[in-house]
């Protein structure tokens, strides 16, 4: 380039949400308050841990309410959907005291579920891994194929982060449980949150995974949905925390963004869907 020449600015454009997104304002000024002042330890009895309880406590009704669930106790905090997925799997295979047995899952899986998947096979499990048709979803028909009499728990993913492709939870659960209700139907709705309704009630699954950071809250903070009366045993022991389904002190902050960020995106769903539209046409 010459020593005339112009210099042209290069405004970066972000096009990778599906690998995460940015912290909305409404969320991060939420958040705030827990990064200072409000530091309490929300299993604490004095009024400090109080107030923290009762935040984290309006953020898990928020987070039931996103996804229509029948009580906000059906909301486990973890670190992430990584963390809600291992849970979903190993707390209804090798952590619930089983030695082997059958579990049916895709090929389009996230590394987090193919990962426990593959972690099972080497402990005596067998994992049947559905391939997808030509639109990549799986055929429902196929998953009620795959079921033998010692299958625990089928994961499918709701959404495809590559393809964005939406699979037919509802249909696939419902064929399951009309064959053999006391098979676990777990899905990873990571990617769908904010884009496609998700109604625990309506997929009639037992366990569902979400991630923050994926619908504009921060990271390092998820939840498993676990639906009353289901069997599942938790990874992490210790304290009481989180109905004793994982252990730990809560990360408080992290809690009241995911629940601020749940209420954003089921207060402004037909907004944030229209805006998906305009842009995929």
């Amino acid at each position: 380039m010459g020593t005339g020449a112009t210099k042209v600015a290069v405004r970066e454009v972000y096009l990778d949400y599906n690998a995460t997104t940015p912290v909305d304002p409404e969320v991060r000024e939420a958040m705030l308050p827990f990064l200072g002042e409000e530091f309490g330890n929300p299993s604490s009895v004095h009024p400090l841990g109080r107030r923290a309880r009762r935040a984290v406590e309006q953020a898990r009704q928020q987070v039931a309410e996103l996804l229509n669930a029948s009580d906000p106790s059906e909301i486990i905090f973890t670190s992430g959907a990584t963390e809600a997925n291992n849970m979903a799997l190993l707390g209804a295979t090798l952590f619930a005291g089983h030695k082997t047995g059958h579990i049916v899952t895709t090929q389009i899986e996230h590394p987090c579920v193919m990962g426990v998947c593959q972690f099972l096979e080497r402990w005596g499990f067998r994992v049947t891994y559905l391939p997808v048709d030509r639109q990549c979803q799986v055929l429902p028909e196929s998953v009620l194929d795959a079921l033998t009499d010692d299958t625990l728990i089928v994961s499918v993913m709701l959404a495809n982060n590559e393809t964005g492709t939406v699979q037919p939870i509802a249909e696939i659960a419902q064929l399951v449980k009309e064959r053999r209700p006391d098979v676990l139907v777990h899905t990873d709705a990571v990617q769908a949150i904010a884009k496609v309704p998700v109604d625990v009630q309506a997929l009639g699954v037992d366990l569902l995974s979400i991630s923050a950071h994926k619908f504009y809250g921060p990271k390092g903070i998820g939840a498993l949905y676990i639906r009353s009366g289901t069997k599942l045993e938790p990874l992490l022991r210790g304290g009481h925390q989180e109905h004793g389904m994982r252990a730990g002190t809560e990360n408080v902050a992290g809690i009241i963004g995911l629940g601020k960020a749940a209420e954003i995106a089921r207060r402004d769903f037909e907004v944030i869907t229209q805006h998906l539209w305009r842009l995929r046409e």
